[in-house]
């Protein structure tokens, strides 16, 4: 029998792009999320996901809002109030930070959560959030190469993690807690050639950001592709965004794009990632309220999980 396939989500409140929160997110806070959290425990999610940005400049402001809750403070505080599912970061922009810093942070995560956490790593975009921080915009890929490589070292099990590149050397600095997982998954966000050949060569899992079905197919066996010519064996979790959901027929309007209907209409459509090579899926559920986003969660958790 093959097995489900496994499904998360990014939280709401926590991040609120215009591009995807809903209008009741504004006066939504920490009750919510943690509402929110504990259906997605009980309903079978795999993860629970928050972003990244530390400031959000005025020009990018009203797209992007400044709405941005800390991804440690945040899955922290949700790790408590949940018992299995797991803690992502989708995803962490952690050239911002000095790799000994991000470590000491994630790492103390997977020890209070009990060993819940996925490290989604990426790029970024805001040249002023680097301007600001200090850190070097125009490079932020090469950094994002070093850190983590420089990450695998300190979120290993040794309590004294050795690195020497070119932009971080340490050795003889003790860590601890060291994280409870022995490996934490280390997923590399993003859709761009050089963040998915990122994706082949240095990480754990591929988060695409925005990547229609019909282009998953090409990305998912470049990823295949660049493995194989590395020499690189280990197994890569390929994940996938999906269209947003609406279980049900709504009464209101929903965007075009929502998947609806029946929970069978819904499986069979989401069976489809699973045929072209993805591994697991993030879903967002098109919601009034935080009672209408619980609700659909739970449904989906009982009636469509158990047909993928």
């Amino acid at each position: 029998m093959t097995a489900p396939l496994p499904y998360g989500m990014q939280l709401p409140v926590q991040s609120q792009s215009t591009i995807y929160a809903e209008p009741w997110e504004a006066a939504a806070g920490p009750d919510d999320l943690a509402a929110i959290a504990r259906v997605a425990d009980r309903s079978g999610f795999d993860y629970i996901a928050s972003c990244d940005h530390v400031a959000v400049p005025r020009r990018l402001a009203a797209a992007m809002s400044t709405v941005w809750y800390d991804p440690v403070a945040t899955l922290a505080f949700l790790a408590g109030v949940t018992e299995r599912v797991r803690l992502l970061s989708h995803v962490a922009v952690v050239g911002l930070r000095h790799p000994l810093l991000t470590a000491k942070q994630y790492a103390t995560l997977d020890r209070l959560s009990g060993g819940r956490l996925v490290l989604g790593v990426g790029a970024g975009h805001v040249q002023e959030e680097f301007e600001a921080l200090g850190v070097d915009f125009e490079h932020r890929g090469a950094v994002l190469d070093e850190t983590i490589d420089a990450l695998r070292a300190a979120l290993g099990p040794e309590e004294f993690p050795e690195h020497h590149g070119k932009l971080y050397d340490f050795e003889g600095l003790g860590q601890r807690p060291r994280p409870v997982q022995r490996h934490v998954p280390l997923w590399v966000g993003g859709s761009s050639p050089a963040a998915v050949r990122r994706a082949a060569l240095k990480g754990d899992g591929w988060l695409p950001q925005g990547d229609p079905r019909d282009r998953l197919p090409d990305q998912i066996a470049r990823l295949g592709r660049l493995r194989a010519e590395a020499g690189v064996a280990d197994p890569l979790t390929v994940g996938a965004i999906t269209e947003p959901l609406h279980l049900g027929t709504p009464t209101w309007e929903v965007g075009r794009r929502t998947l609806t209907g029946t929970a069978d209409e819904i499986a069979e459509s989401l069976r489809a990632y699973r045929a072209m090579g993805v591994h697991q899926i993030q879903v967002r559920f098109r919601c009034r309220d935080r009672a209408e986003l619980t609700d659909q969660m739970a449904a989906f958790g009982a009636e469509i999980a158990p047909h993928l």
